[in-house]
């Protein structure tokens, strides 16, 4: 029997990183000897002291609840590490109404639409974006309305181009900075005006900021909540998923406004059971050792992304060194007229490469591709040899 799938599933597009996976298998099962640098999944294990202190929360014969559910035996270490973290790294105070644990960022923000919106509802998205936000409100039964980002401003959000009718009726506006895919950067006064913008038009600014330890050459990046009063305003993403080398744990916070915070911590009451209890006291680890664990891992990527972007401009680019992401975003050669997906089909036919076209990030994306940075140096280089392999 063919189950009658739902409506809403309908309305999703391919899910990009699943395709790019398809593909890769695909290409494998036929015996192509496939180097993918599409996906951005650190391949550094996770820094020893956070992994010693999972050990040790997991062996603790002497906390009984150490094998329980997350939301039934929280570690309120965690919530204070978070609360610590955010004074120190931005001098932004958090009460304890503004703080919910969240299973990373991807999980949070598909779960923010169900929190705030109703069938019928718009949130606002930027475009290219991670798909996530858009999926957050099909889950919701809303739907999206898209905004260019465009590189001649920069990649930034034009607050300006968000028509009167649709800032009258959304009840959401994504914002990410540092940008996937983009890598652009976003600065304080950019938040003062996403916060004026939210104020003025009563919209959650929901900032995913999963990127903001990523950053190299002297760039801090900024959060929205240091804007004076963004608290009513405005929510941030965090996740320890990229910062720390933690995909796969699964750890991460929402933080702002309280009664976001408070309707985002309803929906996971009633359809998740919280994060291992042994993972949020790793999780507070990280936090609480930051500054010693992200140095390190910005380094690693900091000399990968020279190796990538300077051997492509050896060859053809001309690509600025992004401060910060651990990305890549570069435009197509001219050859291919702006079609990432034909650049990027023709990459893995001819040389088994794989790389994310633009165009899976919105039809705004086209005409560029990304690269990630979470590949070892010597597989990145067999990659570059074989990229530039089909330009000569």
């Amino acid at each position: 029997m063919d189950v009658k799938l739902s409506e809403r599933l309908g309305q999703l597009p391919p899910y990009l990183f699943a395709d790019l996976r398809r593909k890769i298998a695909a290409a494998r099962a036929e015996g192509v000897d496939v180097i993918t640098l599409g996906i951005g999944d650190p391949d550094y294990p996770t820094p020893d002291p956070v992994i010693q202190e999972l050990s040790r929360a997991a062996l603790d014969a002497s906390d009984p609840n150490r094998h329980r559910y997350g939301c039934d035996a929280p570690a309120p270490e965690f919530a204070k590490a978070i609360q610590s973290f955010y004074k120190r790294r931005w001098d932004v105070e958090l009460g304890d109404d503004q703080v919910v644990c969240t299973m990373g960022s991807k999980d949070a923000i598909a779960k923010m639409g169900m929190a705030i919106m109703n069938p019928g509802d718009i949130g606002i998205i930027p475009e290219p974006g991670y798909p996530t936000y858009n999926i957050s409100h099909v889950f919701a039964g809303a739907r999206s309305h898209i905004i260019p980002l465009r590189p001649e401003k920069d990649w930034l959000f034009d607050f300006d181009e968000v028509p009167g009718e649709v800032a009258e009726k959304a009840k959401i506006l994504w914002l990410n900075y540092p940008n996937n895919p983009t890598c652009a950067n976003a600065t304080i006064e950019f938040f003062e005006k996403a916060v004026a913008f939210g104020r003025l038009h009563n919209i959650l600014i929901a900032h995913d900021s999963a990127y903001s330890e990523n950053t190299y050459d002297g760039y801090k990046a900024p959060s929205i909540l240091q804007v004076p009063g963004a608290d009513e305003v405005a929510v941030e993403f965090f996740s320890l998923s990229k910062a720390f080398n933690m995909t796969g744990w699964r750890v991460g916070c929402v933080v702002g406004n309280a009664s976001a915070v408070k309707a985002l911590s309803t929906v996971k009451d009633n359809i998740d059971n919280g994060t291992l209890r042994a993972v949020q006291f790793a999780a507070a680890k990280a936090l609480d050792t930051a500054e010693d664990i992200i140095p390190p891992i910005c380094e690693v990527y900091k000399r990968r992304r020279d190796l990538v972007v300077d051997t492509l401009n050896a060859n053809g680019w001309s690509i600025e060194k992004p401060e910060s992401t651990i990305y890549i975003w570069a435009p197509v050669p001219d050859e291919y007229d702006g079609d990432s997906g034909k650049y990027a089909a023709d990459l893995l036919d001819k040389t088994g490469v794989v790389v994310t076209p633009g165009r899976g990030y919105g039809q705004t994306g086209e005409g560029y591709f990304r690269i990630s940075l979470t590949y070892p140096d010597a597989t990145l280089k067999e990659a570059l040899d074989r990229m530039i392999s089909i330009n000569k």
